[in-house]
């Protein structure tokens, strides 16, 4: 039922940024007056799911859910119709048209992604807001996985800043030392600043953490029980509701996820937990599966903080929405940088459409839903525009040239380089869904 809700998402989110893509190239077409034969939602070698012409366009669903394109008149694309490029060109074929109107044709789809990206983020903004957790309100501090406490961290610390500059949401503390190269994190550790750096080697090792599905550090809060696993030990026990969870076996360990990576350890072991309920001390023995986890589902983290919420108006939802659209325009260039630095092993976590489906929660969630269509747009939008043949980059880069010198590229040349970058583009879906396999076998 999760694989089902998960690619139901996926599905739906790749179709639409599909229609908004196309649409750009085909409105663009459209005003330059470009003949568009084919517009398709996915592919259809051999046949179609459905399909009508209206006026010269004929418009369809094909059966291969990886995509979607529109055929344009007189332009060497994926279809690769050589014979029709072979007969002297027409007014309406896309070869016909100036430099100019070449170049917006081509630009058009991942303007339209960007476009709408931008509108998402309003629209999200406007009907739900914005909540983050400023950094001043984690008052507990921070758990610290294995990286953090090899560079000197502790579970507790409270961070003040980083490279001695303020950070206003919690989450930006990851971002900032990744893609900004904060070169030192200050915290309050008992009420004395400390002053910790960051290791040169820390980008590879945080991402090899995340392809490991490991943490680096985690918003520490208290232990409460909220309910339990039917049957599980912690219900067994006589634990109930409500239930403070200090530690076990003598040892405190008072926040969630200070007890649940200690418990891990014992998985398999009998142990005694201890338990504040009212005021008072209890101890409730219990052997440990081997899963480590003893079925305790704690009550939220956020119902302890204080976040802080933003609402806006149409108006307002509009700018704001832009500005996070480019933050995340921004965001996804470092990424790939990163990608295409071999020192940072970032390559090893590229992904297909697994790990892309994966983004999506396991439960429908519209909120979600819009966010992860709107940063899949932008991503659609950045990937298009790399200057690689059978790209739009790799014909927008081809036009730049013929603009610049006044020299078009020809028709010969435009049919190998568009093979070349067929090629490309096959080798690194094989590459990125093949990571996914390996993951499935690797677990």
């Amino acid at each position: 039922m999760v694989f089902l809700v998960k690619a139901a998402q996926l599905i739906l989110s790749l179709s639409i940024l599909v229609i908004i893509h196309e649409f750009g190239h085909f409105i663009f077409a459209r005003i330059f007056k470009t003949r568009v034969e084919k517009f398709y939602l996915f592919f259809d070698p051999w046949f179609s799911l459905f399909k009508f012409k209206r006026g010269e366009t004929e418009y369809g669903v094909g059966w291969i859910p990886l995509g979607g394109y529109v055929k344009i008149s007189g332009m060497i694309d994926e279809s690769m119709d050589k014979e029709a490029m072979k007969q002297e060109p027409k007014p309406w074929e896309f070869r016909s048209k100036p430099s100019g109107q070449r170049l917006l044709i081509m630009l058009g789809g991942v303007l339209f992604n960007v476009l709408f990206a931008f509108l998402i983020y309003s629209m999200v903004l406007m009907a739900w807001g914005e909540k983050y957790l400023p950094l001043e309100e984690a008052k507990y501090g921070i758990v610290c996985d294995s990286l953090a406490l090899d560079m000197g961290l502790q579970h507790g610390d409270k961070i003040l800043t980083l490279a001695h500059q303020t950070i206003e949401d919690f989450d930006d503390l990851i971002p900032q030392i990744v893609y900004k190269g904060a070169q030192s994190i200050q915290v309050d550790r008992q009420g004395e600043k400390i002053d910790i750096p960051v290791p040169d080697n820390f980008v590879a090792e945080y991402l090899q953490l995340m392809r490991e599905k490991k943490g680096f550090i985690y918003i520490a809060f208290p232990f409460v029980a909220e309910r339990f696993e039917k049957g599980s030990p912690a219900e067994q026990s006589g634990m109930k509701p409500g239930d403070l969870l200090m530690g076990f076996n003598g040892s405190e360990y008072p926040y969630f996820y200070l007890f649940a990576m200690e418990l891990q350890k014992h998985a398999g072991d009998s142990v005694n937990v201890l338990v504040e309920r009212e005021g008072q001390q209890l101890s409730f023995p219990m052997l440990v599966p081997e899963t480590g986890k003893i079925g305790v589902y704690p009550v939220a983290a956020l119902s302890f903080f204080n976040l802080k919420e933003i609402r806006y108006s149409f108006f307002q939802s509009i700018p704001a929405g832009v500005s996070k659209g480019v933050k995340m325009i921004s965001s996804y260039l470092k990424d790939l940088k990163l990608i295409f630095s071999p020192e940072t092993k970032a390559y090893k976590s590229v992904g297909g459409f697994i790990a892309i489906g994966n983004i999506f929660p396991s439960s429908w969630n519209w909120l979600t839903f819009w966010n992860m269509t709107a940063f899949l747009s932008i991503m659609l939008a950045v990937v298009n525009i790399l200057p690689i043949p059978a790209l739009d980059g790799g014909h927008v880069l081809f036009l730049l040239f013929e603009i610049i010198t006044g020299r078009k590229p020809g028709e010969k040349f435009m049919e190998v380089a568009q093979i070349i970058g067929m090629l490309v583009l096959l080798s690194l879906v094989i590459y990125a869904n093949g990571n996914d396999i390996l993951k499935l076998f690797t677990k």
